[in-house]
């Protein structure tokens, strides 16, 4: 008896958690549209504006207003950019590790974080999209923890794929934390809950002024 009522309190957890992610998931795909199709068609004119302000600007104000096309075109990327990580239907189609990159050279061009990528392996396809979509999650999750709190300068990022699981290494050198003190954050909960999704081994280690580093081992499925 008692050990029914623990499966059914495990299956009811897991459905929440599911139903909370695909929540998650729609709010973040409704936020990327609206920054691709609203906002980036704003900013589309604009620049269209400053173009045709240019051919008739007086020479005194031309280069103020080089400098202000110049900045709407780079906003213009980093909004089409970050709608792209926020969009659950690009993921599927770029795949995790299209998306990845494109995630860590935007954090680059924002010069807040110096970030690199490498690989070990052939890359894999996975079976499932939804998999890739909530592995890239704990990772956006992770990155934005250590902008907001690790005052970091850099961050690794580390694939391997291996022949039956991929293994994911993301390190920062910041100042890290007291593990015990920050294990009840939210951002935490998320990360390991949506690993638990997946069935994915989640680890998160750091201590004070040595920094933190995620390691996610993802067993994945081939391709039929």
């Amino acid at each position: 008896m008692l050990i029914t009522q623990f499966e059914q309190k495990e299956e009811f957890e897991a459905e929440l958690i599911k139903t909370q992610q695909e929540i998650q998931d729609q709010t973040l795909k409704h936020v990327g549209r609206e920054l691709h199709d609203n906002v980036g068609q704003l900013l589309s004119l604009a620049t269209m504006q400053m173009n045709a302000l240019s051919k008739v600007a007086t020479d005194d104000i031309q280069s103020k207003v080089s400098n202000a096309s110049e900045a709407i075109k780079e906003s213009l990327t980093e909004v089409r950019s970050l709608s792209k990580s926020l969009n659950s239907d690009v993921i599927f189609n770029l795949g995790f590790y299209a998306t990845l990159e494109n995630e860590i050279q935007r954090l680059n061009k924002s010069q807040l974080i110096e970030v690199s990528l490498s690989t070990k392996g052939d890359l894999v396809k996975f079976e499932n999209n939804k998999d890739e979509t909530i592995l890239f999650r704990i990772l956006q999750e992770f990155f934005s923890n250590t902008l907001k709190y690790a005052d970091a300068e850099s961050l690794m990022v580390h694939l391997n794929y291996q022949q039956e699981q991929l293994i994911i290494t993301a390190k920062d050198d910041g100042k890290g934390f007291d593990m015990d003190t920050a294990a009840k954050g939210s951002g935490i909960i998320n990360m390991k809950k949506r690993a638990e999704l997946i069935n994915a081994t989640y680890n998160l280690e750091s201590s004070i002024g040595r920094g933190t580093t995620l390691t996610l081992i993802y067993p994945y499925k081939l391709e039929s």
